[in-house]
């Protein structure tokens, strides 16, 4: 792994350990009836919970590792929030401090005031979590048309994409059991996983046989997938291995034409080089020597570069990673990073879609996105 990674890691924690601090602060100073020593002990326990769990996770699984993943998820969607709340309370403090902006009644009652805000915001906090749990439980099916001009055997293909499962302790056999028979259900041509099929640690989905359920996806035309940064984060090696033995065909930088009349392209993901080091194939390296009269799908995990799909003539690229924010406003924040965070654009006679994935890394909440499985239905129009 690569000393930046590294650092970049450890900037992540101590700012998120910092975030704790300032609101367990701001807390304490608005519940001052609470037992100092059992507020210290909870603040430390919520805090260091997630590193605790995926520690633990990692090298001494056990139901006590997953109750702490689990409670530390949660708690980061609950801190995001908590922590968006109390700045605007400290900016509209600072108002108050020139302006003085409060009405009589705050000023005369401010401590009252304190612990009544503390807790509406704690439960407003923890009522919205519950709804973005909920919204994540259930994955919307979206059906997408397209038409190309190219030549095939075939006049139409059903195409599923499901990225970003983030198979692990939240996502396990129940739910992917789920998605495995919506698959089938479908009755898809040919099944895409445009990465992050696996979350970090890969002996839990091993140890839990999630393999045995990927074996039952019912495809005409296979089963295919391209790398996403987190088989990187937890072991490409091991990730390889779990995938092959999932039936799943894997594509790092390479094509694979099916029933000669259409490719697959997997794209290596673009982080790989901060874990081994070199550099991806360019597309315009992995499509040299192709029949470009064949329509060309593209799996590439993160949606940056899009116009190098233009460039090189693919009717269709597929990508994930974004989860378009995840948590309100991340979206924000994805909408900035990337051309496209969710949904379909077209560049010249190529089409994109960013799907906003399955599953969820982190805390197990969409809030202002909803997950998906995309079906497209190609329709191939001979030139």
């Amino acid at each position: 792994m690569k000393a930046g990674f590294v650092i970049f890691f450890s900037i992540l924690v101590i700012v998120y350990l910092l975030i704790n601090l300032y609101v367990f602060i701001r807390g304490a100073q608005a519940l001052t009836s609470f037992p100092r020593r059992l507020y210290i002990c909870l603040a430390l326990m919520l805090s260091l919970s997630f590193l605790i769990g995926r520690f633990l996770e990692k090298y001494f699984p056990s139901i006590i590792s997953e109750i702490f993943v689990w409670i530390g998820s949660f708690w980061i969607a609950i801190i995001i929030y908590l922590f968006l709340f109390v700045l605007l309370i400290d900016f509209l403090r600072m108002l108050n401090h020139f302006f003085s902006i409060f009405p009589a009644f705050i000023q005369k009652n401010y401590s009252k005031t304190k612990f009544i805000l503390c807790v509406g915001i704690c439960s407003f906090v923890s009522l919205i979590v519950f709804w973005g749990f909920i919204n994540s439980l259930f994955p919307q099916t979206k059906f997408i048309e397209l038409k190309i001009s190219k030549r095939s055997i075939h006049r139409e293909l059903k195409i599923l994409a499901i990225s970003d499962i983030h198979l692990g302790t939240i996502i396990g056999k129940k739910r992917l059991t789920h998605l495995v028979n919506r698959i089938n259900e479908l009755k898809p041509d040919i099944v895409l996983f445009p990465g992050d099929i696996i979350d970090e640690d890969i002996g839990l989905i091993f140890k839990q046989n999630l393999h045995q359920i990927f074996k039952k996806i019912k495809s005409k035309y296979g089963i295919y997938a391209c790398t996403g940064n987190h088989e990187y984060i937890g072991g490409i090696e091991k990730a390889m291995t779990f995938i092959k033995e999932s039936g799943i065909t894997i594509l790092r930088d390479s094509a694979i034409k099916i029933e000669e009349s259409i490719y697959i392209i997997g794209r290596e993901d673009i982080n790989a080089k901060i874990f081994r080091g070199g550099k991806r194939k360019s597309l315009n390296e992995i499509v040299r020597g192709l029949d470009k009269k064949l329509p060309v799908i593209v799996m590439d995990h993160q949606p940056l570069h899009l116009q190098e799909a233009a460039d090189n003539n693919v009717d269709l690229q597929i990508s994930g990673h974004t989860h378009h924010g995840q948590m309100f406003p991340g979206n924000i924040i994805t909408g900035l990073i990337f051309e496209l965070s969710w949904g379909y654009i077209k560049k010249n006679n190529t089409h994109i879609y960013v799907t906003s994935g399955f599953g969820t890394w982190g805390p197990p909440v969409r809030l202002g996105n909803h997950p998906e499985i995309v079906l497209f239905k190609l329709i191939i129009e001979k030139y």
